[in-house]
This record gives structure tokens, sequence and C-alpha cells, in this order.
């Protein structure tokens, strides 16, 4: 199946390049996983993804101020299609069932709008549930200390 842009193409500015040739466009696998991670991180619900070792290594890349934005998402690419796989967390609370799905609708719209390939699937793995800790209180009558520096 031939994957063809119905959309026609409208300069937001007068044209600077000349109009495509012929050529060639390849788009790797970690391209397509980054803009599918991007995608599934912004919608609400999400904690993190991958699972609970790239969790962690994320953690020490961020500790770091590196990132990985396609940790817990793998793309297979071919000349016309894509498949996506994301493995995430939740957030407690949230519908999980609702979550995939609003994950997997975010992952469709930004891979084929930003990457131009037809999404055939998004598979979504939802591996453990985020709970946060308990919010410390300090009782009524114990005074607060202040912190030595």
């Amino acid at each position: 199946m031939e994957y063809q842009n119905q959309q026609p193409v409208v300069p937001s500015r007068p044209a600077a390049s000349p109009a495509p040739g012929p050529g060639r466009t390849v788009i790797s696998e970690v391209a397509v996983a980054k803009v599918a991670g991007i995608a599934a991180r912004a919608v609400p619900g999400v904690y993190s993804l991958g699972s609970g070792p790239s969790r962690a290594l994320g953690a020490i890349r961020d500790a770091v101020g590196s990132s990985d934005h396609a940790a817990g998402v793998h793309a297979e690419v071919g000349e016309t299609q894509v498949a996506v796989d994301i493995t995430l967390v939740a957030s407690y609370g949230t519908p999980l069932h609702a979550l995939a799905n609003h994950v997997r609708a975010a992952v469709y719209r930004a891979v084929e709008e930003l990457v131009g390939l037809q999404v055939i699937e998004v598979n979504v793995e939802i591996t453990d549930v985020y709970v946060p800790p308990p919010v410390k209180t300090t009782a009524p009558g114990a005074p607060e200390r202040e912190a030595l520096l």
C-alpha cells in the first residue's frame, strides 16, 4: 500500500528554494521514536515512558542534563508506513484504557503530521502506575525547623 499525501501543499511564505526534484528521503526509526515519545509524554496522565531499567537510566541522564525522548518507544519504519510500540507508566487515578487511547491518538497525529508516514498501528503497554508519596504534614504544635546551610 502506498501512502499519498492528500493535503495540498500551500507555502506559508514565498518559496526560497527550488521545486523538489528527484531524490529519496529516509527517516530513521530514532527520529520517528522521538516524535512519538514527545507526543506520548504530552498526554495528561503519562508519568513516564519506559520500563524500570530504562527509567532508571533516564533519571541518570536527566541528572546530567541530557534526555532521551525515544526512551520507552520503538518504531518500525518502512517506505511509507510506520508501527510504534510505547511502554509507559501511568499516574495513579488516570483511567488506563482511556489513557492508552489518548496516547495512541496523540502519536498517530504527531507522526502522520510531522513525519509524513502512515501509521498502521500504535501499541501501548502500561507497565506500572505511579503513586505519589504521601504529603508530610507537621503536627499543629510541633515547631518547624529551618534547614542549616
